[in-house]
């Protein structure tokens, strides 16, 4: 099927099923074409390298079975937030020409619990959907949905029992359909439920944990080039990226991006109001570090507490 046509069928499809479910539409959103180059994401060699072995699955599977082997039944990746799982993931669709599907598995949880969803005529239609759809690389972002960010962190009032069944059913369900590929994630993997790595499930455990201070600076630089590739114009002058990134070993990758970007948006906000910009220089991204790092000890909570 060529390509373009692929990325219609995905898109309709998908779109079709989500505006059927609310959950779905609030909680998932499909690139059915996505362009993640393995070279655009800075270090991070060895889960580069699992997703490579992984792609097989979709692209070369006769060699699994030459080798008496078969493929994971799904992978799970693991590491702190902003390190670069949804980018891994995203690049293992682009690799295999597959869409790129991403489940939030907190927003999903959130909506199917508030609003009382009938979870089995849900994953009933999620796999029919899956099923007609073309090659797609499904993405369970934030399994360890209780702990998440993005629902305040520690849920107990929330019925694990039941959310786990309709997970673990919506994992196993879309495992099954032929031509996906599976990839689960967690920031907190220290209490995660084993259930989702029984053989079968999310078999494959990949860390994505960057090496300080070397991939960091990696993807430092592929993000600067690619500003500059969109402004079409100098941005940098010459970085000591290694001199700034040792000074602060606490933020993780994504941290880092938006460091850079915030100094970037304070150079737009110059030239918006009539003063010189003149391109970033390693000065300016220390100042930026000094104010993350004071913004971070202001908003740091104790545990239990409340900042006043």
């Amino acid at each position: 099927m060529d390509r373009s046509i692929r990325k219609e069928r995905a898109q309709n499809l998908w779109s079709s099923f989500a505006r059927k479910h609310d959950p779905v539409s609030r909680a998932t959103e499909i690139d059915p074409l996505p362009e993640i180059e393995l070279d655009q994401i800075g270090g991070l060699v060895g889960p580069r390298e699992e997703i490579q072995t992984y792609a097989c699955a979709a692209t070369s599977p006769e060699v699994y079975e030459r080798w008496g082997t078969y493929p994971p039944s799904g992978l799970l990746l693991i590491g702190r937030q902003g390190t670069g799982k949804r980018l891994i993931a995203a690049a293992l669709a682009s690799l295999t020409e597959t869409a790129f599907l991403r489940v939030d598995v907190p927003r999903l949880v959130i909506e199917v619990v508030q609003h009382g969803i009938k979870v089995g005529d849900l994953v009933n239609q999620w796999s029919q959907t899956l099923g007609e759809m073309p090659p797609t690389t499904v993405l369970f972002d934030e399994l360890e949905f209780s702990q998440a960010h993005e629902i305040g962190t520690r849920r107990p009032d929330l019925p694990i029992g039941p959310v786990m069944d309709f997970l673990l059913d919506l994992v196993d369900r879309t495992i099954h359909v032929e031509n996906t590929l599976v990839v689960g994630s967690t920031s907190h993997p220290d209490t995660l439920r084993q259930a989702f790595l029984q053989p079968g499930r999310l078999e494959r455990i990949v860390e994505v944990s960057p090496t300080f201070p070397d991939d960091i600076i990696a993807a430092l630089r592929i993000h600067a080039a690619r500003s500059e590739d969109r402004a079409d114009h100098r941005l940098f002058e010459s970085i000591d990226w290694k001199d700034v990134v040792e000074s602060y070993p606490a933020p993780s990758t994504g941290e880092w991006i938006h460091i850079m970007h915030s100094v970037l948006r304070r150079k737009a906000r110059c030239e918006a109001g009539n003063e010189t910009a003149t391109p970033v220089t390693t000065g300016d991204l220390h100042e930026e570090v000094e104010r993350h790092k004071r913004a971070n000890n202001r908003l740091a909570v104790p545990e239990g507490g409340n900042y006043v």
